[in-house]
């Protein structure tokens, strides 16, 4: 049985004031980056008469770029903080204003090829800025600030879309307002990310071994089938959404709660799972993940695409956290091995996860079926998890914070 990674912890009240800056800018990077494609995605399939297929193709694209981004900043690490998240942050909002310039399949998934190595781009450099020091009182509270603003984005990317489609604004028009939008959180996180604590000694990444322990082969496989499976719902939730009900003041709610809830649930597992072993909150979190899925592929309402978003919302960036300290502690001194493994792994599920729906179209499938295997997969691995004994016994365990990868 491992240490607990959620012990009672006392936030700072002023953590939100800390990390801000950069919540606003994964916002940006992270909500309009790399998730504008997913509510956006209805009205460019009804206005260009797109399949899946094309859609799983451009999706598939992001991801890829994410992956390289990624990898880039392996080869090349980032040695000019601030330049590189500016370029980024400015690489996005370019990137998206730049779709309506284009009207072609190819055009399109080469612009959000480039735009998700840019938001991995971004994304590296916030984890790497810190406002305050490894250990603080404070830290566990700026990383949960932090990390909520993947989800506020999303939430916030879904609501101007909402917005747009009431009042009859083409796909177009959302990708122009979505870029502004980029541009203004960037311009508004700028100042406050003039702040940066002391860096990280690197002194027990130099001592770490060149094996990993056997076990984080296994995790990385299951963090692969979260990648799967929760890519295939984050993507084309919206799209199930307005074959239930045309209307767009009603279908276009779903994405918003995905990521309300995303936000929320950053706040609050720190709260809820203290006590509990991280892996424990990884299992449970997805197979609230697959209870999720399973409902929106079997009952066709949009009561069951409320329960989906806030279900696979509610979880993915907790599975992300949960499952990244896991790995961490298993490697022990390897983690930061252990983190580009789990990574990758990560990365390549997001990329098969969409391939996987156009093979699944073409041979006759809809989503409540791919929505479905993915349900089962999802809940296969979570019982598997159990099965998985890693070596934690190591003292030091720490709370997720900043220094926890998340995609």
């Amino acid at each position: 049985m491992s240490t607990p990674a959620y012990p009672s912890v006392s936030a700072s009240q002023n953590a939100a004031s800390l990390a801000w800056p950069a919540a606003l800018a994964l916002a940006a990077a992270m909500g309009i980056g790399r998730f504008a494609f997913t509510p956006v995605w209805p009205l460019m399939a009804e206005e260009g008469g797109l399949s899946l297929t094309q859609g799983g193709w451009m999706a598939s694209a992001n991801y890829i770029g994410y992956l390289l981004g990624a990898l880039a900043a392996v080869a090349w690490p980032v040695r000019r903080l601030r330049g590189r998240l500016a370029v980024s942050l400015l690489a996005v909002a370019l990137l998206t204003l730049a779709m309506p310039l284009f009207h072609s399949v190819a055009a399109w998934s080469a612009l959000r090829l480039a735009a998700g190595y840019a938001s991995a781009s971004a994304f590296i450099c916030v984890v790497a800025w810190r406002p305050v020091p490894p250990g603080d009182p404070r830290e566990v509270g700026a990383a949960a600030v932090t990390y909520a603003g993947v989800g506020a984005g999303i939430a916030l990317t879904g609501l101007a879309c909402l917005a747009l489609m009431a009042g009859n604004v083409r796909a177009d028009g959302m990708w122009l307002t979505l870029g502004t939008i980029t541009l203004a959180l960037s311009a508004i996180a700028w100042p406050g990310l003039n702040r940066h604590a002391a860096p990280v000694t690197r002194s027990a990444a130099a001592a770490a071994p060149a094996r990993l322990p056997s076990s984080i082969s296994r995790l990385a496989l299951h963090y692969g089938v979260f990648g799967i499976g929760y890519i295939i719902p984050a993507t084309f939730l919206p799209a199930m959404a307005k074959e239930i009900i045309p209307d767009p003041a009603i279908f276009g709610w779903a994405w918003p709660l995905f990521g309300l809830a995303a936000a929320v649930s950053c706040l609050l597992v720190p709260r809820l799972a203290r006590g509990r072993d991280e892996k424990a909150v990884w299992q449970g979190a997805q197979a609230l993940m697959a209870l999720g899925m399973v409902t929106v592929a079997v009952w066709h309402h949009i009561a069951a695409v409320i329960v989906a978003s806030l279900l696979v919302g509610g979880t993915f960036m907790v599975i992300t956290q949960a499952g990244m300290l896991t790995a961490r502690r298993a490697a022990k001194a390897s983690a930061a091995r252990a983190a580009a493994v789990m990574t990758a792994a990560f990365a390549a599920g997001q990329i098969l996860g969409p391939l996987l729906a156009s093979w699944a179209e073409h041979w006759g499938a809809g989503l409540p079926q791919v929505l479905g295997a993915g349900a089962a997969m999802l809940a296969l691995s979570a019982w598997r998890l159990g099965k998985i004994t890693t070596d934690d016994s190591s003292a030091g365990h720490n709370a997720i914070g900043p220094q926890g990868r998340t995609h």
